[in-house]
């Protein structure tokens, strides 16, 4: 192929490099010497000693015996350095063609040595040289070694009849030159009526040797080897230089005039130190190089044909052989034309002699018919040879064509102006249009424009870079598909091609749909099609980056995050399905995305969690926006509270939202953490709710966090201790149960009543490990108590919710009671924070479990928001009475009333009652007369440690209050007993001198 022209364009005027070297030829390290410096140096030497030696034989030398020297030893001593400069190359490692160099040196051995013979009858005897003499011997010696060599040096044919058009080849020289020799002088040097015949004989040796020399000159001259062509050059002009002056002095103007010594010595004495020079004439690092490297070569020769056999492998020297073809056109030409221009000048030499009126010499007749028939035998296995190469490059182009137009991939050659200049028949099926009307288009009409400037882009990048670097590349875009309009998505692998590309392209919008189809799903949400919690985060990153080059403007501090949960949502996948569940919230994903304009984001995050992306305008101030958000906000929470129409059947869920707006310096995974804290506070604070993110809540939750974290390691430091508070039968003041509490005992041993600990404990998971300690040391404190003959029944209070889990399995209750020794009897459960995420069935099975082993039950919070079902369904033995309603019972008649009537239902339903914080005698008194039969508090004893319980339940009872059952209220007064009711502080009796207060009073030890 070709080298590419060094510029042209592509699509519209897309520059195309010139291809640089290739790059897989390492550049050679110059040796320390023999690089190219020293060659120059050497040529120069040796142009000065021939220029020399020639302005010596041209002025004589100064006298006839120096002429005579110099004209014999001086050339036998060029001829024999020749000799021993080809010799030692030969003997060098690695030395390629090793017998071509020797043949030269013994070639140049022979000339030193008839120079030196016939120096020795010139010099020595001074006497003339005999004809012939031994010299001549030597000297008919040169040539045929030095045709051997050049016939080593060639490529040589691997066929039979390349062998048969090398000889034709070389007789169509020779002939040639034969028959106008013969006719110049030849014919005269011929005629045997001359001295002798041995003369005659050596006069036409010499000129007959010189042609056949001459011939296989110029034949191989054009076949050489490619190794070494520098050093293999020089020996061919050295050689050519020396046939020359052999030829010169074989002419009768020359050779009855020589004498040694003369201008004609120069020649012979320039030939020898050429090829003296000639294997050293490349230099170490191009030697290296060549034989380093090789590449292979299919070069034609006549009668020679590469299919089915192995090419021939010849070794490429250096950077030279990579940017020039082995068989450069040129020089094909010239090769080609050699015969024929042989066979001219034979026939010109013929014509010179009939024009001239000369009879035609039997031996120009014989010698011109065999140059003719060589010429015919040549041209006829050219023709042979012609036929073959064309039916095979014909069964090579319908074997392509078959292939190009049985694929499937389109293939297409575009010239650097972007037309199309082939299409294959592919294109039909892929494109929508057949070849014929895609042939002259242009590429560019063909792409989709907004894929046209990336592709042109593409290509003149490729075009600049290094072929053997990246010789293929490849493209993706949009092509136009037939004339309606539509568009693939096509795949498209490049090459250079003669100055243009070829592209084989295929249809991928399948796979391209389908990878789009995956990057959907990995980002949007299966159920309700919303983007997911990764594309969300990266949404508002995006928000937030957009604007850190106006982090104090508007448009930052007006972009917001909504953060919303469906309060009630698991009640209705526990009562109505799943597939409810899923059905509402595909409703509510519908309503969020319509509710929030077109720039905003709505995602659902998980469950159901949803969360919205408003992007700040700029419009308004903070304060505007902030309200305006706070609108949207709660329009969102109206419409998403909304009743769901579920298959004919209107379910109801409320929405919480958490509002956080975005701050300078604020990520995204901040941003949403700041939105989560805001919508869990409007849970908390009521449900259905929005609340807007304040800092307090991150204070808030750090808080909480550093308290659970010292929860779990007082636990596991015994920081806690377990103290019991009793309950008193209000009508004979007796003993019946205690109450487990637990205490923080701090560095100085003061007991606390950790109040925000509990309310971080009845989270559950995080602090379970606290409910079980309390429940083993509730269990095992009793069983000793018991064991000792102080048998009362130990109260634990437990959650709903943590009756409910796994980790407190009905088994490890009974194995706990067992392992202690604690009559089952001896143990109550008070039931608290019933709420509607509660199962109640399997709250009522879990409890009516308990009961069958002996538990009791006290349902907590009686009258304060405790739903009637539960108290209809759940299996419970007591009840107790809600702080709220006994705190207020003597100051508010309504109370008074709401809580009478309570305790009436109480006692019609066959259950206890307790009262709990009942701090002041007048309340025992009021209680008491309701009907309540129990009471808890600061009345009696506050919480105990065991050994003041042990003392306690050794009296066995506590003191009560006695006087009249009439409330102040109804006399007009407000906040006590009209009649004297003695002040009896159980806490002081019982409790060792503690101050009378509510244990919610106590304070909570400093974080």
């Amino acid at each position: 192929m070709s080298s590419p022209p060094t510029s042209t364009t592509l699509l519209h005027g897309a520059p195309r490099a010139q291809a640089p070297a290739p790059a897989g030829t390492p550049p050679a390290k110059p040796p320390a010497s023999g690089g190219p410096g020293s060659n120059t140096v050497h040529q120069l030497l040796l142009a000065l000693v021939c220029a020399g030696y020639a302005v010596g034989s041209a002025l004589g030398w100064g006298s006839d015996h120096v002429a005579l020297i110099m004209g014999d030893f001086g050339l036998s001593a060029a001829a024999g350095a020749a000799s021993v400069s080809c010799a030692l190359y030969a003997r060098t490692r690695r030395v390629r063609l090793r017998p071509a160099w020797l043949l030269f040196s013994f070639s140049s051995a022979m000339a030193a040595l008839g120079n030196a013979i016939w120096g020795w009858y010139e010099v020595v005897l001074e006497r003339p040289v005999p004809s012939p003499s031994l010299a001549d011997l030597f000297f008919l010696c040169f040539a045929p070694p030095a045709i051997v060599g050049l016939l080593v040096l060639a490529a040589r044919p691997v066929t039979k009849a390349g062998w048969i058009c090398l000889a034709l080849d070389a007789w169509l020289i020779a002939g040639s030159l034969l028959t106008l020799s013969w006719s110049l002088a030849l014919a005269q040097a011929a005629d045997l009526d001359g001295p002798s015949v041995a003369t005659a004989a050596l006069t036409l040796a010499y000129p007959l040797l010189d042609i056949a020399l001459v011939s296989m000159v110029l034949v191989l001259h054009f076949r050489r080897s490619p190794v070494n062509r520098t050093a293999v050059n020089t020996a061919v002009s050295a050689l050519a230089l020396t046939v020359m002056c052999d030829a010169l002095f074989t002419s009768p103007l020359l050779h009855n005039n020589y004498r040694s010594g003369q201008l004609l010595d120069a020649g012979w004495f320039a030939g020898s130190l050429l090829l003296a020079y000639a294997p050293w004439a490349a230099g170490r690092h191009r030697r290296a190089g060549a034989e380093r490297h090789t590449r292979v070569v299919h070069e034609h020769v006549p009668g020679q044909r590469t299919h089915g056999r192995q090419p021939v492998r010849t070794p490429v020297q250096g950077a030279e052989a990579t940017r020039y073809p082995v068989t450069r056109p040129i020089t094909g030409s010239l090769a080609a034309l050699t015969p024929y221009l042989a066979a001219a000048v034979c026939t010109l030499g013929i014509l010179y002699n009939v024009l001239n009126g000369r009879s035609v010499d039997r031996v120009v007749l014989l010698t011109g018919g065999a140059v003719v028939l060589a010429l015919v035998v040549r041209q006829g296995i050219m023709l042979l040879d012609n036929i073959t190469l064309t039916q095979e490059l014909a069964q090579k182009e319908n074997h392509f064509r078959s292939l190009v137009q049985g694929s499937s991939d389109v293939i297409m050659i575009a010239a650097p102006s972007g037309v199309l200049r082939y299409v294959s028949p592919a294109a039909a099926g892929v494109y929508g249009r057949t070849a014929e009307d895609l042939v002259g288009t242009e590429l560019a009409d063909l792409i989709h424009p907004e894929d046209l400037g990336c592709v042109v882009h593409e290509v003149r990048r490729f075009l600049a870079a290094n072929p053997q670097e990246e010789p293929t590349t490849r493209i993706e875009c949009r092509f136009r598909f037939g004339d309606g309009g539509g568009w693939l998505n096509v795949e498209s692998t490049v090459n250079r091609h003669h100055g243009g590309l070829i592209f084989n392209s295929r249809d991928v919008t399948e796979r391209v749909r389908l990878q789009a189809q995956l990057q959907h799903n990995a980002e949007h949400d299966p159920l309700t099609d919303l983007p997911n919690r990764a594309l969300f985060t990266r949404r508002v990153q995006q928000a937030l980056s957009g604007r850190r080059s106006s982090d104090r403007g508007t448009a930052l501090r007006n972009t917001a995050v909504l953060f919303i949960d469906l309060d009630g949502f698991k009640a209705v996948n526990d009562t109505i399905g799943h597939q409810a569940g899923d059905e509402l919230l595909i409703q509510a994903a519908r309503r969020l995305q319509d509710a929030v304009r077109q720039g905003d984001t709505a995602s659902r995050l998980g469950g159901d969690e949803f969360a919205a992306l408003i992007v700040g305008d700029g419009t308004r101030d903070r304060g505007a926006r902030e309200g305006h958000i706070l609108e949207l906000a709660d329009r969102l929470r109206l419409t998403l509270s909304q009743p769901y129409l579920i298959d004919g059947s209107e379910v109801r869920v409320a929405a919480s939202i958490g509002v956080a707006f975005a701050e300078a310096g604020l990520g995204a995974g901040e941003l949403l953490r700041n939105a989560d804290l805001a919508m869990y506070r409007a849970k908390a604070g009521g449900k259905g709710r929005v609340e807007l993110y304040k800092p307090q809540m991150q204070q808030d939750v750090v808080r909480k966090a550093e308290l659970a974290t010292r929860l779990r390691a007082a636990l596991h430091d015994g920081e806690f201790a377990l103290l019991h508070q009793p309950v008193v039968r209000l009508d004979d003041g007796r003993i019946s149960s205690v109450a487990a509490q637990p205490r923080w005992r701090s560095s100085q041993g003061v007991l606390f009543t950790p109040a925000e600990f509990l309310r971080v404990a009845d989270e559950g998971d995080r602090t379970a490990e606290l409910g079980r300690w309390v429940l083993e040391q509730a269990v095992e404190q009793a069983a000793d108590r018991a064991a000792s003959g102080l048998n009362v029944p130990v109260v634990v209070q437990m959650g709903a919710r943590r009756l409910l889990d796994r980790s407190l399995p009905l088994g490890s209750v009974e194995a706990l009671l067992t392992r202690h020794g604690l009559p089952s009897g001896s143990l109550v459960i008070e039931l608290s924070d019933i709420d509607a995420g509660v199962c109640l069935d399997d709250l009522e099975r879990r409890l009516a479990a308990l009961r069958r082993l002996g538990v009791r039950i006290v349902l907590d919070g009686f009258g304060g928001g405790v739903a009637i079902t539960a108290l209809r369904r759940l299996p419970v033995d007591v009840l107790k009475l809600d702080r709220g309603l006994v705190e207020g019972v003597v100051e508010s008649a309504r109370l008074h009333k709401i809580t009478s009537g309570l305790l009436r239902i109480a006692g019609e339903l066959g259950l206890q009652s307790v009262a709990e914080g009942v701090d002041l005698p007048e309340q025992v008194v009021a209680l008491r007369s309701m009907g309540c039969t129990h009471g808890q508090g600061m009345a009696f004893a506050g919480p105990l440690d065991e050994y003041r319980l042990r003392r306690a339940l050794g009296r066995g009872s506590c003191p009560l209050p006695h006087g009249p059952a009439e409330p102040a209220f109804a006399g007009g007064a407000a906040g006590v007993f009209t009649a004297g009711v003695p002040a009896v502080l159980g806490g002081g009796s019982l409790g060792g001198g503690t101050a009378l207060r509510s244990h919610n009073e106590t304070p909570v030890p400093p974080t």
